[in-house]
């Protein structure tokens, strides 16, 4: 139930997160995104840089960019979350783990490791589940589903590298539009251009590149910080998990105790017994 509790705690968090970064983004009305057309440019000295280059986005791509940036935050918010190392490997775990080994409370063990939704809890759920065919096969099942949890991962940090891509690209995109803008005005027939219409045109291809990049480079900064974290937690687990199965098959094939074998059929069992056989009485 606690750990229930702590699972709903950290996805209150990311939501939290979340809001806060909408409301940055929101926090005055005059940051909201103006029209479909770019704000022709004001002549006002005391107009602010960054309401000008939103202003100008326009409403189109202001959302799509809006969308992504929201995407971008959620994505780090939640790996920032699901890769910290005591949700990994939890505080205690391995004493107390290597504590009911060493008793050879095996049972006792292997639902301590089952009933632990973190990585290491998994991993050793697998391994231990395997351990009576060997502890090769032990670490081959720990191997598989440490795998298969990092791919997980990995699969939500491609995330990242996929809005890294996509930021230039609508910034591109946005200036061949704002370009194409400028260039009717510039051959309308019969007519002088207006130099606001122009600039403004050239303004918004501009600042929808500038917000493209600027998406960018910290959805390349992540992507690059989220894997080299992936590969080494998982590194840490495996290690981790690793000795513990050792361990615990080690102390499955030592003598005596009131732990059951995990090696494979019991020495009772795998031999007859030499007071079962009947003895041969000397004739008289």
């Amino acid at each position: 139930m606690t750990r229930s509790l702590r699972s709903y705690a950290h996805s209150l968090r990311a939501l939290c997160g979340i809001a806060l970064a909408l409301i940055a983004l929101c926090a005055f009305p005059s940051l909201g995104f103006a029209q479909d057309e770019p704000t022709p440019v004001s002549g006002g000295a005391s107009e602010n840089k960054m309401v000008f280059i939103i202003q100008s986005i326009g409403w189109v791509f202001g959302a799509v960019l809006l969308g992504c940036s929201v995407w971008l935050i959620a994505i780090v918010v939640l790996l920032f979350l699901d890769l910290r190392m005591n949700n990994a490997i939890p505080a205690g775990f391995v004493d107390e783990f290597t504590d009911i080994v060493n008793k050879r409370k095996f049972k006792e063990a292997y639902d301590m490791a089952r009933g632990d939704p973190s990585m290491l809890g998994r991993v050793l759920t697998a391994g231990m589940a395997r351990l009576q065919y060997g502890i090769d096969d032990a670490r081959d099942a720990s191997l598989n589903t440490l795998e298969s949890i990092k791919s997980d991962k990995d699969s939500k940090n491609n995330y990242t590298a996929v809005i890294a891509s996509l930021g230039p690209m609508l910034g591109l995109v946005g200036t061949v539009f704002g370009m194409i803008g400028a260039f009717m005005e510039l051959g309308k027939p019969g007519t002088t251009a207006n130099p606001a219409a122009l600039a403004s045109n050239v303004a918004h291809a501009l600042s929808v590149t500038l917000i493209g990049i600027g998406i960018s480079v910290p959805a390349i900064t992540f992507n690059a910080f989220f894997r080299n974290r992936i590969t080494r937690v998982c590194m840490d687990v495996g290690h981790i998990a690793d000795d513990l199965l050792t361990q615990m098959y080690h102390n499955s094939k030592k003598p005596g105790g009131g732990g059951p074998n995990l090696t494979g059929p019991s020495v009772a069992t795998a031999a007859p017994s030499v007071t079962a056989s009947p003895t041969t009485q000397p004739p008289r």
